[in-house]
């Protein structure tokens, strides 16, 4: 073999594995996992209501915040429907708060399973925040919800890793989503504004600086002003 062939042999073997490399950043970039939230909010800025506890999950007067999605798809109410099934669409997992997922303070109450009987609606893993070490709780349906002790950023890491290509939702309340602004962790957040005035409880924005909310797309119903926003970095 020639060295005119030979080298011409090492320049195309290098080339297609230049071209396999950036086939690979190039499938990686697309199946980045991306993380949403979707929150309903009153006009005061509230996502749950005072006083949250066993007796109201989300607080006095929180449950007027989620009317919209009960009546979805009724008559008079079809713009709600395509917000309320993508809040419910599957992801591929779920970062919350020990307070979303229950009202237990200190040390475990062991046979507390979560607000939503043996079947939870995420079909997936969650990922819940807290300072107390819990085994994880497999339910019916295909959610497992894991105890995370390390703080948020490793409950996300935890997360993407379990999603695979899907998305990760952060599913609340105020202070995981609030603690998702300050890592710069969340691409897209959908916020359905209740025409309501709770007057106290759990605020969404508190101490949150300015995240550059990009509005994409707004749909309106009698409950509730849906507004799509993609976060700017």
């Amino acid at each position: 073999m020639s060295a005119r062939v030979s080298a011409f042999r090492t320049v195309t073997d290098e080339c297609r594995a230049l071209t396999r490399s950036s086939l690979h950043d190039s499938q990686q970039q697309v199946v980045r996992t991306r993380t949403t939230c979707h929150m309903s909010i009153s006009l005061d800025g509230f996502v749950a209501g005072p006083d949250q506890g066993r007796d109201d999950p989300v607080g006095v007067g929180g449950l007027k915040l989620h009317e919209w999605h009960w009546h979805a798809g009724e008559p008079g109410h079809e713009a709600d429907a395509g917000p309320r099934d993508e809040l419910m669409k599957r992801r591929g997992a779920y970062v919350m708060g020990r307070n979303m997922f229950g009202p237990i303070r200190g040390e475990w109450d062991r046979d507390w399973r979560g607000w939503w009987g043996d079947e939870p609606p995420y079909h997936a893993p969650v990922f819940v925040l807290t300072h107390h070490a819990h085994e994880s709780i497999e339910m019916d349906g295909g959610t497992t919800f894991h105890f995370v002790t390390a703080g948020f950023v490793v409950a996300l890491e935890q997360a993407k890793a379990a999603a695979g290509d899907g998305d990760v939702d952060i599913a609340g309340g105020a202070s995981t989503v609030q603690q998702a602004f300050a890592a710069g962790a969340i691409d897209e957040l959908v916020l359905d504004i209740v025409p309501v005035l709770l007057g106290g409880g759990e605020r969404l924005f508190d101490d949150v600086d300015n995240p550059g909310l990009e509005p994409v797309e707004v749909i309106h119903s009698p409950h509730a002003t849906h507004v799509r926003y993609r976060i700017g970095r």
